[in-house]
């Protein structure tokens, strides 16, 4: 008898892209992270003073959040049990639900896995089969993903560009006065730093009769009074009917929420299907959510510190020439130009003891590659300086400035 022939690998393909991300100079392994997370950590075995972290505020390490925490978990034990509409509903849900709707000024909230499941959940049920969505082209990936989960029309409108968003809009109202339509737009652009026009895109909106929905992930702790958002920045309470924001950034902690309307919570509990399918947040991380909007309410003077970090790196990297986009919030770009370039910036910054993650496509488009930065309120001006003569090194070695 011949031997069989030996079957083909139906995974193969992905061997070559990993080939083809080595051959543009892109791949990357994960960069591990050996101590608390703070603006010095260990990554990979090496102290460095971190740019890309999210924890713009440094809650993920305040004592009121640890020890709310540790409380939570000798309370309650370390997991939840279960989805929320079976047996996953805690007290602590509830309690920071009630505190969240407070803090944000609407009626209600619910919470999710993550600001990512809150859009992939919550766009689906906005814009049933029918309706219209018009888009900011450079919308997070998880709207995108969201979007890609309905049946409605989109429009997809040029990034900030008001007169695309009417002229969108014009057109989907003169077609058809009865549709819904759903506006949808970042609060703050995660990748290039920059501020959504709300409140011409809510007069646009009004005009048309559309939902507009705010993803205020970068935004939330970041902007408006003890860092209520992007809506309170502008005075829009009572005009915008969705917000999202995230528990993992600012808040320093884990998870996403959606704040609204008291019917728009109601039909989410019922059909949002990452609420309806994923087990609830852990006792400790509710717990943890909850002091941090304590320690918003208590303590401004992190969110002053962290701006004023942030005006200080960005003038420091004006200031050296590099091209850092138009930030308006503490994320600030650094654009390289190719992939491998953004990528070899990131593996120099890191030698020279800074961690600024590369980026490069999908993420952003491959002439824009960059790292992206952020300072938070827990950098030190001596850490600020380090890492702008770090840049400076390392940029004129890459001819960058």
């Amino acid at each position: 008898m011949t031997a069989p022939a030996r079957a083909r690998n139906p995974l193969a393909f992905l061997e070559a892209e990993i080939e083809e991300l080595k051959a543009k100079g892109i791949f990357r392994r994960l960069r591990v992270v050996q101590s608390e997370q703070k603006s010095r950590c260990v990554i990979d075995g090496k102290e460095v003073i971190t740019l890309s972290s999210n924890n713009y505020l440094g809650l993920n390490t305040h004592p009121k959040l640890m020890a709310a925490a540790a409380e939570a978990v000798r309370d309650y034990g370390a997991g939840s049990g279960a989805v929320r509409t079976i047996a996953g509903t805690m007290t602590l849900h509830e309690q920071l639900e009630a505190r969240l709707a407070d803090f944000k000024h609407v009626e209600a909230t619910l919470t999710f896995q993550s600001g990512f499941t809150c859009n992939t959940g919550v766009i689906p049920i906005l814009a049933p089969e029918g309706a219209v969505i018009v888009s900011d082209a450079l919308n997070h990936a998880s709207i995108i993903d969201g979007i890609r989960l309905t049946k409605a029309e989109r429009r997809i409108f040029p990034h900030a560009d008001m007169d695309g968003l009417r002229t969108a809009l014009r057109e989907v109202r003169d077609a058809d006065a009865d549709r819904t339509i759903l506006v949808l737009t970042d609060g703050v652009f995660s990748m290039d730093g920059d501020i959504a026009k709300l409140p011409e895109i809510v007069d646009a909106a009004e005009e048309a009769d559309a939902i507009v929905y705010v993803d205020d992930a970068h935004g939330s702790g970041v902007l408006g009074r003890n860092g209520r958002g992007t809506v309170d920045h502008f005075g829009l309470h009572g005009r915008v009917q969705v917000q999202v924001g995230t528990l993992s950034k600012a808040i320093g902690v884990l998870g996403g929420y959606v704040a609204g309307s008291r019917s728009l919570r109601t039909v989410l509990e019922h059909k949002a299907r990452p609420f309806l399918f994923s087990t609830s947040a852990p006792p400790a991380v509710a717990a943890a959510c909850i002091a941090a909007v304590d320690v918003l309410e208590t303590e401004p003077e992190l969110i002053d510190r962290l701006w004023d970090n942030a005006r200080f790196f960005k003038d420091g990297l004006a200031r050296l020439g590099f091209n850092i986009g138009h930030s308006e919030t503490p994320i600030t770009p650094v654009i390289a130009g190719e992939g491998a370039l953004a990528m070899k910036l990131s593996d120099r910054l890191f030698e020279e003891g800074v961690f600024a993650q590369g980026i490069g496509f999908p993420t952003v488009p491959e002439h824009l590659s960059r790292v992206r930065t952020i300072v938070t309120a827990g950098h030190t001006r001596d850490e600020l300086e380090t890492c702008l003569a770090a840049f400076e090194t390392v940029g004129r070695e890459l001819a960058l400035i």
